[in-house]
């Protein structure tokens, strides 16, 4: 049974706001467009990809197929990213690393700062938070104004954006912050619900 967005968002609290029972988040801290909650999950574009031990890698979107996702995006010059980001990934990683039905991916979505937020960041931040999941640099190209394709696909509001997507690909979820705290309880009770259903 797919899981509603109400029951998958009720009672987080992001970035100090709480969630209401509705259906979509009561208050999105960027701009009303933003984000593509109820939305397919676009494909992942990324001028490389390396893996967790930092080697050059590929992707492809059937790697997400029937799994949750929890996708980071990311500028390594971003002071959020460092603050609330990066150890919220942390704890996610922490639980949930090795649970085949859980992918966890970061994307440096460069919007700015080109000469900072570079692809060689990518394996730096990797050792710093001790993460090692597959990442990708998107720093976009001149069809896209040298802008964060990602970001645009996903109207993200800048960095730090989470996106968690459920197991039929659909995003349940997308702001700047998240309670990790309250995040990993409501995915323990998932994947929980996930036990003993066939493959």
């Amino acid at each position: 049974m797919e899981i509603s967005k109400r029951d998958f968002v009720k009672g987080i609290a992001l970035g100090g706001l709480a969630i209401g029972s509705g259906i979509l988040p009561a208050r999105v801290l960027a701009a009303p467009e933003a984000g593509i909650t109820g939305q397919r999950m676009p494909p992942l574009q990324a001028e490389f990809w390396i893996d967790g031990e930092g080697n050059k890698t590929g992707f492809s979107m059937a790697e997400l197929e029937n799994k949750w996702v929890f996708l980071k995006c990311f500028q390594n010059w971003c002071p959020g990213c460092h603050k609330h980001g990066f150890p919220t990934l942390k704890k996610v990683y922490d639980n949930f690393g090795n649970d085949d039905r859980v992918a966890i991916i970061g994307i440096q979505t460069v919007f700015e700062g080109h000469f900072i937020n570079t692809g060689s960041a990518l394996r730096e931040l990797q050792l710093r938070y001790d993460v090692p999941i597959k990442m990708g640099h998107d720093p976009g190209d001149e069809t896209s104004g040298n802008r964060s394709k990602n970001m645009a696909a996903y109207r993200t509001g800048g960095t730090p954006w989470l996106i968690v997507a459920n197991p039929q690909g659909i995003v349940v979820f997308n702001n700047f912050h998240m309670n990790a705290d309250k995040f990993v309880a409501i995915m323990h009770k998932e994947l929980d619900k996930m036990k003993g259903k066939p493959a």
